[in-house]
């Protein structure tokens, strides 16, 4: 590979890599508001299908990115913005924390209890979300190279939803776990949001698999690309 297709390939790691950990950071700071979809109108264990943490909507992003980087870096490269993403989680608790200690003016529009209340719970947010996050993450590229590796690089589709679902139930059940244990959401809602968060990861990572297709496709084409051959960048 030429050392322009060489630079070029960092440039695009450096912007998916901008694009995770964005991801992982905002959804750790919104998790607070909650919404709803209602494509069908049913309950489960007393709440409506799909009542949901906008946390949740940036998440499915961070596997599709950590996906692709897989696919076309390989696993170390995708593990090296996973954990720059935890990094930058912490660091970002660490920038509330101080803008909670310092006190607001009287003409603030934001006063000390408003921003308290927003944010106060983010730590814990964030402390949940990461110790999920790592052991989420950590399955679904054990399972993803796993299938990649039995499958000589083809059958993209297997690999990114097997690796998802097993994933995403796994990320979705230990953080409304511990954000119930710290009573941050009712255990009553334990069981609706465990099956909503799950299902509507799932329902994602079926509609985002035709973007890693394409994805992989345009790298492929790009870089010249074999199946299974992966870019270097060092």
């Amino acid at each position: 590979m030429q050392l322009k297709d060489k630079l070029l390939a960092q440039r695009i790691y450096l912007l998916l890599g901008a694009l995770f950990i964005t991801s992982l950071v905002v959804s750790n700071l919104i998790f607070q508001k909650f919404f709803y979809w209602y494509p069908v109108d049913v309950k489960i264990f007393g709440s409506k299908l799909f009542e949901i943490s906008v946390g949740i909507l940036p998440y499915p992003i961070t596997f599709l990115i950590t996906d692709l980087i897989s696919e076309i870096y390989g696993r170390k490269r995708a593990n090296d913005v996973v954990i720059v993403g935890i990094f930058a989680s912490l660091f970002s608790v660490g920038i509330i924390l101080m803008a909670d200690y310092v006190p607001a003016l009287s003409n603030s529009p934001i006063d000390d209890k408003t921003f308290t209340e927003v944010f106060s719970k983010t730590i814990i947010a964030v402390g949940s979300s990461m110790l999920a996050y790592l052991f989420a993450q950590f399955i679904d590229r054990k399972i993803y190279h796993f299938w990649k590796n039995l499958t000589k690089g083809k059958h993209l589709w297997l690999r990114n939803n097997f690796s998802t679902w097993l994933s995403q139930f796994i990320d979705t059940f230990s953080i409304i776990t511990l954000l119930c244990y710290f009573e941050v959401l009712p255990w009553s809602s334990f069981k609706g949001l465990l099956i909503s968060g799950f299902l509507f990861k799932v329902l994602v990572a079926a509609f985002d698999t035709p973007f890693l297709y394409l994805g992989v496709y345009l790298f492929r084409k790009r870089f010249k690309l074999k199946v299974n051959e992966e870019i270097s960048l060092l």
